[in-house]
């Protein structure tokens, strides 16, 4: 049994999803520091389809979101995953994962058809995410776009992500 209780986000829990995303990602080498402003653009668009956190006590020591992916052939049912985000000093004890697996639970309980994310190959393959598929995107961050279907068929499409994603990056530069 975890010390932490995976929730989804209530009102009121933003400041602490922005703060601990902020930590989460301060360091990382492949952020350039939107992280925090793409979840608020995904709330304000009305683009969070599940937005999970991991709670202990009153702390909130992660999140997971989920939103609408685009698909260039028009297929319904598939979601994005991201970002995840913990805090620094409670990374690495089985927090992102737990809020992943249930994020994906849920998803698949809802009707999903699968799930995609950009993001380390080694850390989201452990969950049956795969790269290669015919379900893409283009660009520079190919090599990281990684897919769970929750069946057999993966549509030959290319992935376009929530708005949120590209007016975040855009308001932060």
């Amino acid at each position: 049994m975890s010390e932490w209780l995976i929730r989804s986000e209530r009102p009121g829990d933003e400041p602490a999803i922005h703060s601990v995303t902020k930590a989460a990602f301060a360091d990382h080498p492949h952020s350039q520091g939107t992280e925090p402003a793409i979840i608020e653009a995904l709330r304000a668009d009305g683009d969070l389809t599940l937005s999970l956190v991991a709670e202990a006590g009153s702390t909130i020591l992660g999140h997971a979101a989920f939103s609408p992916a685009h698909l260039s052939g028009d297929e319904a049912g598939w979601y994005t995953l991201g970002p995840v985000a913990v805090l620094p000093e409670r990374q690495g004890q089985g927090i992102g994962r737990s809020l992943i697996e249930a994020g994906l639970t849920q998803m698949r309980a809802a009707g999903a058809q699968g799930v995609v994310v950009l993001g380390e190959p080694d850390l989201y393959g452990r969950f049956g995410f795969r790269r290669g598929t015919a379900l893409h995107i283009d660009g520079p961050l190919a090599s990281y776009f990684q897919v769970l279907p929750f069946g057999s068929a993966v549509p030959a499409s290319t992935v376009a992500f929530a708005p949120g994603f590209a007016s975040a990056s855009a308001r932060d530069r």
